[in-house]
């Protein structure tokens, strides 16, 4: 299994993708309206926090790239560009809508219209036995204690020893007893969790969390 990078500069990869945030905000406003405990946030990720939240992603090698909940994609433009066409990158989206952008514009992502909380049989469809890394733009603070354990048990199963999880939590949502208790989780089932610096140009400031080392 690759060991993924740290931080580091991407390489350039072709999307379809638009080239500023500005593009995707009708489409995921909407989508917000219609199911704002799916979608989460009112507008996508900034390109900065995006950058440090796929910094994990490995920059040589063919690694196993696994994105959970990666809406209109702006982890999705930067897991590609890091990859450069290397390996695979499956890049969950249960949303219907939101699934056909990331298909329009990331044609080298394996795009998945499935319920994360089946991953590990999901993977094992495509072929996959576990993933180097699992990126995930899932509202964690959102979901209900059931939720957050069967999807990090979901991440557990497709994990192997050097493999990382990497995901990021609203600043102002730190004090949320729902907040509290996915971080008590990742402190749980991973030996080392890295909480990164705050992104406060993103829309609401946010920061990165790097888990590594999960438990069996």
């Amino acid at each position: 299994m690759n060991t993924p990078a740290i931080d580091g500069p991407g390489r350039n990869t072709e999307t379809n993708a638009p080239s500023t945030l500005l593009a995707d905000l009708p489409v995921f406003l909407g989508q917000w309206l219609r199911s704002p405990t799916r979608v989460g946030a009112l507008v996508p990720s900034s390109q900065r926090l995006a950058r440090a939240v796929a910094c994990s992603v490995p920059e040589r090698g063919e690694p196993v790239i696994v994105e959970l909940g990666a809406g209109t994609g702006p982890f999705t433009a930067e897991i590609q560009r890091r990859l450069s066409g290397r390996g695979r990158h499956l890049a969950f989206e249960i949303n219907p809508v939101l699934a056909e952008v990331l298909r329009a514009r990331y044609p080298g992502a394996e795009v998945v219209p499935q319920d994360a909380v089946y991953l590990r049989q999901i993977l094992a469809e495509h072929g996959i036995r576990r993933a180097d890394v699992v990126v995930s733009g899932l509202p964690w603070a959102l979901f209900p204690s059931t939720t957050q354990r069967q999807l990090l048990e979901a991440v557990i199963s497709v994990s192997g020893p050097s493999s990382v999880f990497t995901t990021f939590a609203y600043r102002h949502a730190v004090p949320l007893r729902s907040a509290r208790r996915f971080r008590d989780q990742l402190a749980e089932r991973f030996e080392e969790v890295v909480p990164g610096r705050t992104h406060w140009h993103n829309l609401p400031p946010a920061f990165v969390l790097h888990a590594r080392r999960p438990r069996p």
